[in-house]
């Protein structure tokens, strides 16, 4: 099933000029508040354009400082080396004033890509609502205006309908690894969450992840019990083979994932009924990123991940640069601590230079649990 949506991911960054071609609009956007339901409901495809790899920093560095996130510097150096399907094909690229770093580099993307930036709220009370509903308000505009389309209340409610069925199969999906022992590998999970963000027609998305996770229940279940893993923190894909592979080789399972790969970018449904923009923006703002100030809900979201998927161990994931996360570790250290799990925070960034240390505390960490 992985190949298949690997094959799915391959596919679709080759047939990227051809969807061109056919007169689409693809928009190229970097986080999980990008309010991805005006782009399809424009008729355009929203593509992921995060890096997760250090193949293009050099490039970015001779712009960039070397102690900045490896993140922004990969999404950056994709830019510049021009190696990125997606980043190629894209005919807007759209950022949100999250963390400082990003917002410095749209600047600079600026002078490579046509760029919009939305004025994310770092708060989520009234006052940000509003401002959010309005910078989305606006983005809609904005995107019929460049696109030269109308977006209809009739395709927005339909765009957030389907969007919602996603949410409900992606967390289905990650509902599977609850069973003890784990009906999947944490790894298949993860590849399969990073891959089909890739997958830009939703229903075949849906279609396949359906067909997969009927296929999972219907097997026979594993017999061994492992250590459960609860992976929280930054974005995983940079880190990938060196911790969420290494864990599994040391004999747990990671069984959740409380990050933007993960249940971040799929837990709560869009209302359908009233205003459909409001609705949007009240949704995304629920989501636990610690560039929000006071980002209280995110450890009270661990210590129910801990006791919904029987977690012995939180790993907290930190890239390297990454000031918000760095600071939220202790509040998370205390919240998995107050429902009985053991806790390590782990910092890193893309390249491989770490790869024995990080083994050697995740194997200490492990025999601890």
């Amino acid at each position: 099933m992985r190949m298949e949506f690997d094959a799915l991911k391959k596919r679709n960054a080759m047939a990227l000029q051809d969807i061109k071609a056919q007169g689409k609009k693809i928009v190229g956007n970097f986080c999980t508040y990008t309010p991805k339901e005006i782009i399809y409901a424009a008729r355009a495809i929203p593509i992921s354009l995060c890096a997760y790899d250090e193949s293009p920093i050099d490039a970015a560095q001779k712009e960039l400082p070397r102690n900045l996130c490896p993140l922004i510097k990969a999404s950056y150096g994709y830019a510049l080396a021009k190696k990125c399907p997606y980043m190629n094909a894209s005919d807007l690229v759209v950022g949100e004033t999250t963390c400082d770093g990003k917002k410095k580099m749209y600047e600079m993307l600026a002078n490579h890509k046509d760029v919009y930036v939305m004025e994310l709220p770092n708060m989520t009370n009234k006052k940000s609502l509003k401002l959010w509903s309005k910078e989305i308000a606006e983005f809609k505009e904005f995107i019929e205006n460049k696109f030269k389309t109308k977006i209809t209340d009739e395709a927005l409610l339909e765009t957030i309908k389907i969007y919602n069925q996603e949410r409900e199969i992606m967390c289905e999906l990650m509902d599977l690894s609850k069973a003890n022992p784990s009906l999947i590998k944490g790894s298949e999970i993860h590849q399969i969450l990073f891959a089909s963000d890739f997958i830009y027609d939703k229903q075949e998305k849906i279609s396949t992840l359906r067909s997969f996770i009927d296929a999972i229940k219907e097997s026979t279940p594993p017999k061994e019990h492992k250590k459960h893993i609860l992976i929280t923190g930054c974005p995983s894909g940079g880190i990938y083979e060196k911790i969420i592979k290494q864990i599994e080789d040391l004999g747990a399972d990671v069984v959740a994932f409380e990050n933007c790969t993960g249940t971040k970018n799929y837990k709560n449904l869009i209302q359908t009924d009233g205003d459909l923009i409001e609705n949007i923006a009240k949704r995304y703002l629920k989501i636990p990123c610690s560039v929000m100030y006071q980002n209280n809900d995110r450890g009270e979201i661990i210590k129910s991940m801990v006791k919904e998927y029987e977690v012995n161990g939180v790993i907290d994931v930190v890239l390297s640069g990454c000031h918000t996360y760095a600071i939220e570790t202790n509040k998370i250290k205390i919240a998995s601590k107050e429902v009985g799990a053991n806790y390590m925070s782990l910092e890193s960034d893309y390249s491989k230079q770490d790869v024995g240390q990080i083994r050697t505390r995740l194997e200490a960490f492990i025999e601890l649990l």
